[in-house]
């Protein structure tokens, strides 16, 4: 999970330090970071038995699916500041939704949510292309929660599946 970790924190400090240096396509290697997460975070949402979705490999650490929780509350959180609107689920805690089915629906949604600010990060400001960073640098680390707890139930996350 280190090597995970660590090779996640590089390529991540490449896509901002990209993003930042192309004036010409700001933005454009920061959409294409998210889209990617968001792709690996839904598919290991999706491949995840609902059965396992309570599983926590330590009893101090939030299981499967708090952490398809937590990547919906942060993404409405982050991607509204990005926006500059208020958080629409401000009042929700989806950590505390327990159906696989609900949390892929709030997890879909909260993306979707996302997907038309990052659609819309040409000509915005360093401070919204940071927030955007965050939230992909965010949802990369937990992908790397997720991807532990799919190898120790015995299923290949999606980054290491062939290529289709």
């Amino acid at each position: 999970m280190a090597r995970t970790v660590s090779a996640l924190t590089v390529m991540f400090a490449l896509v901002a330090a990209i993003a930042i240096a192309d004036e010409a396509g700001k933005g454009m290697a920061l959409s294409n970071a998210w889209k990617r997460i968001e792709r690996l975070n839904a598919e290991s949402a999706a491949a995840m038995p609902e059965a396992n979705y309570g599983f926590k490999p330590a009893p101090t650490v939030r299981s499967f699916g708090q952490i398809i929780g937590h990547l919906a509350n942060d993404q409405y959180n982050l991607c509204s500041q990005a926006k500059g609107e208020a958080n629409p689920k401000k009042s929700v805690d989806y950590e505390k939704t327990t159906a696989k089915a609900d949390l892929i629906k709030a997890l879909d949604e909260s993306n979707a949510y996302c997907d038309g600010v990052y659609g819309s990060t040409k000509n915005n400001d360093q401070k919204t292309l940071t927030t955007l960073l965050l939230n992909v640098t965010h949802d990369s680390e937990h992908y790397g929660n997720l991807v532990t707890y799919l190898r120790m139930k015995g299923i290949v996350p999606p980054s290491s599946q062939p290529s289709k």
